[in-house]
């Protein structure tokens, strides 16, 4: 008597990783709302909790990154201005925001920019191509990313 295989045939996989899209640029936010450099903080803050957005890019008039301003950055400017008694209106975001601003490129994939975002411990990345603004990745675009590729081999 010969033996016998007990296991099912294997079924073929519906989508290699090379047809598995896993790029920045495939889960980034590319419609941003951004700040002006001259815009003041209280519309800054009136934005921010409109959209329930925790922070975003600033752009000059060449839709050029110069900067970010978050919540963080706004919290700061309302608490320096009641602790001296100073006017909040009179203040624009070109004082408060961070102007080292560091990106992530939209070819690089997903894993890799999980990994930037544990390093570097921010909470979005812009991406930038030929000197312009052209979209954002944050922590939940990465999360989302992960639970579309769930199930799929990863390389």
């Amino acid at each position: 008597m010969g033996i016998i295989s007990f296991l099912a045939p294997r079924k073929k996989q519906q989508q290699t990783t090379d047809e598995i899209p896993f790029k920045v640029s495939d889960y980034m936010t590319r419609n941003l709302i951004t700040f002006k450099s001259d815009q003041k903080i209280e519309s800054v803050i009136d934005t921010l909790i409109k959209y329930k957005i925790s922070g975003g890019p600033v752009v000059n008039k060449k839709n050029e990154l110069i900067g970010i301003i978050s919540e963080g950055d706004c919290i700061k400017h309302v608490s320096e201005s009641r602790y001296y008694n100073m006017p909040m209106d009179n203040n624009t975001v070109e004082k408060h925001m961070a102007m080292n601003v560091e990106t992530i490129d939209g070819n690089m994939n997903i894993f890799d920019a999980a990994t930037k975002f544990i390093k570097a411990k921010r909470r979005r990345f812009p991406i930038v191509e030929d000197g312009k603004l052209v979209g954002q990745i944050s922590q939940k675009d990465i999360l989302k990313a992960a639970l579309k590729l769930k199930g799929h081999n990863w390389k």
